[in-house]
């Protein structure tokens, strides 16, 4: 999966600031952050239940 910010619809709006992209690269360098299959899944888990966010990320379309 790639997510790049420079494609998203919501791209410097009230909403970046609370996108797991900006926290991702917000981290500090060495700080690692690492999410295995079984993590996945539980972070899907809690978003369906309501209790994370949903990824925030919308590609926009291209010009016609």
């Amino acid at each position: 999966m790639e997510i790049s910010c420079s494609d998203c619809v919501a791209q410097d709006t009230e909403v970046c600031s609370d996108c797991v992209v900006m926290f991702i690269c917000n981290r500090e360098p060495g700080d690692a952050l690492i999410i295995d299959a079984d993590e996945e899944r539980a972070v899907r888990a809690l978003a369906r239940a309501g209790l994370v966010p949903e990824l925030r990320h919308q590609t926009r379309t291209a010009p016609n």
